[in-house]
C-alpha cells in the first residue's frame, strides 16, 4: 500500500499541482491511517474514520462545518464520488468558490462532473500498484 499512496501522490500533482500555501486535507479509512500519514510527503492534514464511507464523510465533515467557502478562493476536490455533489454545489453557489473536481475519468460520477466548475483527469490505476499482504 506504500507504493500505492506513492503513486497516487505523483499521479495527483501531475495534475492539480499544489503551490506551497496550499492547504491539504486527506481522509482514509482508519485501518491506512498510518501508511497514509507516514507515505504522503510534504505538510497535509490527515482525517480519518472507520466504515464504507469513512473517508468520504470525514471531507465532507470539513466542506460542511469549516466555513470552506469563506476561508478560500478555490478549492480542488480529489474524488469522483457523487456523495460531494451536494456539498459542492452549495459551496459554488453560497459563497462562489470556484470547484475543481480532480479524478480517474473512469471513477467520476456525472453528478459530480456536472456540479463542478472544471474537471482534471488523473491518470491513476489503482490495481497496477497493488501489494502483497
Amino acid at each position: 500500500m506504500a507504493t500505492q499512496v506513492r503513486a497516487a501522490q505523483i499521479a495527483i500533482e501531475v495534475v492539480v499541482s499544489p503551490r506551497l500555501d496550499d492547504q491539504l486535507v486527506l481522509a482514509c479509512g482508519r485501518f491506512s491511517v498510518d501508511i497514509v500519514g507516514f507515505e504522503w510527503t510534504g505538510p497535509h492534514r490527515l482525517k480519518f474514520r472507520s466504515g464504507i464511507d469513512g473517508a468520504d464523510l470525514e471531507l465532507l465533515d470539513v466542506l460542511e462545518s469549516e466555513r470552506v467557502g469563506e476561508r478560500f478562493a478555490e478549492l480542488v476536490l480529489v474524488s469522483g464520488d457523487g456523495i460531494f455533489t451536494d456539498a459542492i454545489s452549495r459551496l459554488a453557489m453560497t459563497s462562489g468558490i470556484d470547484v475543481t473536481v480532480a479524478s480517474r475519468p473512469d471513477a467520476c460520477s456525472r453528478r459530480l462532473r456536472m456540479a463542478a466548475k472544471s474537471v482534471l483527469h488523473i491518470e491513476f490505476d489503482p490495481s497496477a500498484f497493488m501489494e502483497a499482504a
